[in-house]
């Protein structure tokens, strides 16, 4: 059975893990020979995305639902998501390196994203969507969030056209080995500064816009 230090390695080697379905409790390395990645800070919001953000009624909020996030990304018809795995993350996070973005709108749940951290490394595991524009104000928030504390990787593993239209970009092997590298090796810190606000992130989106 793997354990979290284990998978603290594999993550620091540049492989990530995934199972075939969630009823398969094997787990399999990954270490595909192109990588997508989202320039920290650089996400891409479409106009109807920030008049979206504009009129109000979103918020995000630190680790205060982990577990419930991880459950909601595992709840499709198909997931890479095992209990195993499942299990490993809550440990990771326990441990103070996995993380996920409740995103809410009108107190209510309405999307997030959870991933590991190491370094100066955020590696997205998963995201959902509750409601329209869920998972892509948890992008938002997140890649601002991950520019504030002094992140240089944001690794999405694969790269899907929903990431591409957001500013996500398609990188070789090599090249993201070496990226992680020099990630690996600077300090950053997720609570070192406090999430934006809705007003906040709707004025540096419409400054790089």
């Amino acid at each position: 059975m793997l354990t979290p230090a284990q998978l603290l390695q594999g993550y620091a080697q540049g492989v990530f893990p995934m199972a075939d379905s969630a009823d398969d409790p094997r787990l399999f390395w990954y270490d595909p020979p192109r990588r997508g990645i989202i320039p920290v800070g650089g996400i891409h919001a479409s106009r109807s995305l920030r008049r979206d953000l504009r009129r109000g009624g979103w918020s995000a909020h630190l680790d205060g639902d982990f577990d419930a996030v991880v459950a909601a990304c595992a709840q499709r018809e198909t997931t890479w998501i095992n209990e195993p795995l499942a299990r490993l993350y809550q440990r990771l996070h326990q441990a103070g390196h996995a993380h996920a973005l409740t995103i809410r709108h009108a107190g209510a749940f309405a999307g997030g994203i959870f991933g590991v951290t190491l370094g100066a490394a955020f590696f997205g595991e998963s995201m959902v969507s509750a409601r329209t524009n869920g998972s892509k104000m948890a992008l938002l928030w997140m890649s601002s969030h991950l520019a504030r504390c002094g992140f240089t990787l944001f690794d999405t593993q694969f790269l899907t056209p929903h990431l591409a239209r957001m500013g996500a970009r398609e990188i070789s092997r090599e090249d993201y080995h070496r990226r992680l590298f020099h990630a690996l090796r600077q300090p950053a810190d997720l609570f070192s500064h406090p999430l934006p606000r809705a007003d906040q992130l709707w004025q540096e989106m419409t400054q790089t816009s």
